[in-house]
C-alpha cells in the first residue's frame, strides 16, 4: 500500500490508493478492462487489515475502477466526500454496527451511507458492511443467537433469482459472523440460511448487501484460520476441516463471487446509460 491522494482530489482525507489482497490473474468472463469506462473510483471502507478486498478487487479493476482504500479505524471518515466515489464497498470487521460509542468511526460510516442512500448512489456491503447498511436504513442490528461459521450455503429467494445473488445458488461460501439485523424497509431479501434469515438484500440495482463473505481467497481464509482458528472447537469445527473443505468449496465460491460483483457492476453501467426522467 502506498500513500496517495485520489487523482481528482475527490475522495477526501485518510485515503490510500492500493491494490487489494488477492491472487486472481484472470478477469471475469464477462469483463475486460477495455469493456468499461476508465476513471471511475471505488471507495473501500476497511476495518481490519486481515479482511481486505481479496477476490473482489480484480473485478472492480477489470470494470475500470481505481481502488481507494480507507482504513476506517484510523481515518477521519466524517471528512470523506460521501457522494464523490462512483461506488462504495464496505467490508467486514469484528465490530458490531451497534457499537458506535466504542467505535465512533462506525457512526461516521453510517452517516456516509445514509447520504449515499438518499442520493441512490451505489453501495456494496459485505458482512459488517451489510449490517452497517441495515443500520443506515434504520433497521435494528444485534447479536444473533449463535455464530454462523464455516463453508455454508445460502437459499436464494425468488427475488434473488433475478438479481446478481443468483450466482450464489448451490455454492458454499465462508460465513464467520455472530451479528444479524432485521430486514430494512424498502429492500428485497435475496438470500437466507437456516441460521440467519437475512443473508442478502438489495434496493434497486444500486444497493447490494451480503452477509456471507464473497471476498475470501485461499490466502485470506488461511489468515483467518491462523488468527481466529482457536475459536473453532466452540462451534464443533477444526482448522483442518475448514482447510479441507476449502479445497472443494473455495474455487467455486471465488467464481460465484466474481460473478455476483461483476453482474452488480454491469447493472450499474446499464443504470448510468439510462438518461434521468425530467
Amino acid at each position: 500500500m502506498t500513500d496517495a491522494a485520489d487523482p481528482a482530489g475527490r475522495v477526501g482525507s485518510g485515503a490510500t490508493v492500493s491494490r487489494p489482497v488477492g491472487d486472481l490473474d484472470t478477469p471475469p468472463a464477462s469483463a475486460t478492462r477495455s469493456a468499461f469506462p476508465a476513471g471511475r473510483t471505488a471507495l473501500i471502507l476497511r476495518h481490519d487489515s486481515a479482511i481486505g478486498l481479496g477476490n473482489l478487487g480484480p473485478v472492480l479493476e477489470d470494470h475500470g475502477y481505481e481502488l481507494v482504500t480507507v482504513d476506517a479505524p484510523h481515518a477521519d471518515v466524517a471528512a470523506l466526500d460521501a457522494l464523490a466515489p462512483d461506488v462504495v464497498v464496505v467490508l467486514g470487521g469484528d465490530e458490531g454496527a451497534y457499537e458506535t460509542d466504542t467505535y465512533p468511526y462506525l457512526a461516521d460510516e453510517i452517516a456516509l451511507l445514509r447520504e449515499r442512500i438518499a442520493a441512490e448512489a451505489p453501495i456494496f456491503g459485505v458482512c459488517l458492511g451489510a449490517q452497517l447498511l441495515a443500520a443506515a436504513l434504520d433497521a435494528p442490528v444485534y447479536r444473533g443467537e449463535r455464530k454462523e461459521v464455516g463453508w455454508l450455503g445460502v437459499d436464494v429467494t425468488d427475488a434473488g433469482a433475478s438479481s446478481p445473488v443468483r450466482h450464489a445458488r448451490g455454492i458454499r461460501f465462508v460465513q464467520w459472523h455472530g451479528d444479524t439485523f432485521d430486514l430494512p424497509e424498502g429492500v428485497e431479501r435475496l438470500a437466507s440460511s437456516p441460521a440467519y434469515e437475512n443473508q442478502a438484500f438489495a434496493r434497486g440495482d444500486w444497493l447490494l448487501a451480503v452477509q456471507f463473505h464473497p471476498e475470501v481467497t485461499s490466502e485470506i481464509h488461511e489468515d483467518w484460520l491462523r488468527e481466529w482458528g482457536d475459536e473453532l472447537p466452540e462451534y464443533g469445527l477444526t482448522v483442518e476441516q475448514l482447510r479441507a473443505e476449502r479445497a472443494t468449496c473455495g474455487p467455486l465460491a471465488e467464481t460465484a463471487s466474481r460473478s455476483i460483483l461483476a453482474e452488480y457492476l454491469e447493472r450499474l453501467e446499464q443504470r448510468r446509460a439510462i438518461p434521468p426522467i425530467e
